[in-house]
This record gives C-alpha cells, sequence and structure tokens, in this order.
C-alpha cells in the first residue's frame, strides 16, 4: 500500500484551506453560538467542486477518490467540524451514495442539483429505536399503485431538517429482518414528510440534525435506490465508506489543536520561562503529535482499503474509533496547556472538545466500532 498523498490532493486540500479561511472561519464562531447553518456555503463549496469529488466526471463531479474527499474535510473541519459533518453527510453520505447505487437516470436527475449546492442531500437511517443496531428499523414501505408509500420516523438525522433529498432505508419485507430492508430517495416536497424537530445539541453547533416523520410518503417505484429487499447491502458499505472519510474530521481537530498549543508553548511565560520548556508541556505536545499521526496513517490505510473493497469494514472501524477517541483527548490537552484562557470562549478549543465527542457516537458508537473488529479478527461463529 501506497500512502504517499499524491499531488492532486495536496493540492485540493491547499485550494480548501485557502477557501476556509475566506468563507467558513468569519462564519464558524456564529455557527456555534447561534446553532446557524450557513446554507449560502452550499452553493460555493459546489462552485468550487468540493461537494461531488468522488462523483464520475460525467454527471458533474471531480472524479477523485475518498482520499481527496477526506483532505478537504480535514481542512473545513480545522475551523468549523460542525460544517465539516453537514458536508460530509451531503457530500458522502448522499452524494457518493447515490452515484454508486443509482441508475443513470436516478444520477442524472438528481446529482447536478446536489453538487451544484442548489440542493443539499441527507441519509436518513436511525431511528428512536433504532440506533446502534441499525437493521432494526421499523419504518415501513409497501407497495402502492407504482410506488411505495412509506410510514415511519427518523432520528438524529444530520442535515435531516434541511436536506432537499434524503437517502431512506425502510423495511419491504419485515419477515425476512435484514434481508427484507430497501433504500429509496426521498424529496422533501413529498407529501407526508415532515420535520418534527429540530435538535439542540452539545456540539457540532450549525450542523442541523433532526427528527423526521414519515406520514404515508408516496414514492415512485424508479425512486428505488438499488433493489428491493437489498438496502443492507447499500447500507453497510455505505457505512464502511462514511467511516473511513468521516474519520479525517477528528485529523482536523487534532492538527488545529496541536498546532495552536505548540505556538502557545512557545509564547507563554510562566516563572520566567516559556511554558514549552517545561517538560509536562512537552509530554502533552509529544502525546498529541503521536495520537494525530497514527490516527492519520490508520486513516489513509482506511481510505485505502474503501477503494478496494467497500465491504472490508475493520480498516475503517478502527480508524473513526482510534481517531475520534484521539480527538477528544487532543482537544482537551489543548485547553489544558492553554489553562484559563483555553476554557474560555474566546477561543475555538472548548468548541473544538464539544464537536470531537460527537465522532466518538455518530456512524456506530466506539463500541459498536470496536464489536466490528474483533468479530472480523476472530472470524466466523463470535457474532455473539
Amino acid at each position: 500500500m501506497d500512502l504517499t498523498v499524491p499531488s492532486e490532493v495536496r493540492e485540493l486540500g491547499a485550494a480548501a484551506r485557502k477557501f476556509v479561511q475566506r468563507e467558513v472561519a468569519p462564519v464558524a464562531e456564529r455557527m456555534d453560538r447561534e446553532d446557524y447553518f450557513p446554507r449560502e456555503l452550499f452553493r460555493r463549496l459546489g462552485e468550487h467542486g468540493f461537494l461531488g469529488m468522488t462523483v464520475p466526471a460525467e454527471f458533474g463531479g471531480l472524479g477523485v477518490g475518498y482520499l481527496a474527499q477526506a483532505a478537504v474535510l480535514e481542512e473545513i473541519a480545522r475551523v468549523s467540524p460542525a460544517l465539516a459533518l453537514s458536508v460530509g453527510a451531503h457530500a458522502n453520505l448522499c452524494v457518493d451514495n447515490l452515484a454508486r447505487n443509482g441508475t443513470d437516470a436516478q444520477r442524472s436527475e438528481f446529482l447536478p442539483r446536489l453538487i451544484s449546492g442548489e440542493w443539499i442531500g441527507a441519509l436518513a437511517l436511525t431511528e428512536p429505536s433504532a440506533g446502534s443496531d441499525a437493521v432494526a428499523l421499523r419504518t415501513r414501505a409497501e407497495r402502492a399503485g407504482l410506488g411505495y408509500r412509506i410510514t415511519g420516523s427518523k432520528q438524529f438525522i444530520t442535515n435531516g431538517p434541511v436536506a432537499d433529498l434524503l437517502i431512506v432505508y425502510a423495511k419491504t419485507d419485515p419477515a425476512q429482518g435484514s434481508h427484507g430492508i430497501s433504500t429509496f430517495l426521498l424529496e422533501r416536497t413529498t407529501p407526508g414528510f415532515s420535520v418534527a424537530k429540530s435538535l439542540d445539541k452539545m456540539g457540532m453547533r450549525g450542523s442541523p440534525t433532526g427528527e423526521l416523520g414519515l406520514d404515508g410518503c408516496l414514492v415512485p417505484a424508479d425512486h428505488l435506490l438499488g433493489k428491493e429487499n437489498d438496502g443492507v447491502s447499500v447500507m453497510m458499505s455505505g457505512l464502511n465508506v462514511e467511516r473511513a472519510v468521516l474519520a479525517a474530521i477528528p485529523l482536523g481537530i487534532m492538527v488545529e489543536c496541536l498546532e495552536r498549543s505548540v505556538q502557545y508553548a512557545r509564547d507563554r511565560e510562566q516563572f520566567g520561562k516559556k511554558i514549552g520548556q517545561f517538560q509536562l508541556v512537552q509530554e502533552k505536545l509529544a502525546n498529541m503529535y503521536t495520537d494525530l499521526e497514527t490516527s492519520r496513517w490508520l486513516v489513509y490505510a482506511a481510505l485505502d482499503s474503501v477503494e478496494r473493497d467497500k465491504r472490508n469494514l475493520r480498516a475503517s472501524a478502527a480508524a473513526l474509533t482510534h481517531a475520534s477517541e484521539a480527538s477528544t483527548r487532543v482537544a482537551l490537552e489543548a485547553i489544558q496547556i492553554h489553562g484559563g484562557y483555553g476554557y474560555m470562549r474566546d477561543l475555538p478549543l472548548e468548541r473544538l472538545a464539544r464537536d470531537a465527542k460527537l465522532l466518538e457516537i455518530g456512524a456506530g458508537t466506539s463500541e459498536i466500532r470496536r464489536l466490528i473488529v474483533a468479530r472480523d479478527l476472530l472470524g466466523p461463529g463470535f457474532a455473539e
């Protein structure tokens, strides 16, 4: 496996860095304080090609791989993990999923509006009684004339309150359990769709999260994504790619925290010395760097893995588990190094710490991801 970052990925990362400083930095604090979603940024992200990076050029994308997509998310996450989360939910969970599993007609109809940022996308899987146990969902899709009627509810859906197109999972044959799930494309304007509640979160504020209602939503048969009752295949490959790509968000958090802490340790004086001269501060910086670099290589390995096999779960689960937990540690250590200043909202460190925690919960909790890794290591017969 070649872990050298290609020049095109570095160039995209540099372009994203400039965009983020110019467009995102001025609104990052407002996003957190007001739980403000800067929808207009999606159009500008689209203009720069950042919303359809993995989509083939024939459908308006850049046709680059997951490493490039992750590099852009990392740059956004340095300034606003919340925006990075919404962009990831849009560009990976929805757009990439549609590009991989959709028909040519579906891709032609929906991808241009999503890639341009005119529309915002989301993925609706989690339910009030089906979180980590994703296949236990209760939302039903029943045949109705030339389409399907979907009834149920979804919970904790990133971009849900603002999404124009959602990828929705529902059971079409409950008797088959996980083999009776199908995937649908649902437009926001469909009668029966509603945002039951926009949720108020500890962190990732400005990335809308909602509880959604599906009250007999009639979806045309040509909005079925993939084959009927084969939704678990779409689901698992999508979750695997999601974990690998979204693991770039904790990387961005760690890079920002480490750079700020190194600079502060060089500048801050106590007891007649720069605090960087104290060995306990040096130990913290060394540990932060080690957490960042071990996470980076696990994430890069996972991104390489999903390019080759989207159903190989171990690498992605391990990468997101390690990187998410490391980002929480690094953010808290950055606050510690900055002392009282770090605890104040004048600096973004306390926001980065709050944002980091979500990555230990979303895309399968750390506990579930550890089970995935362990069971893959142990092999058949250890699923329970």
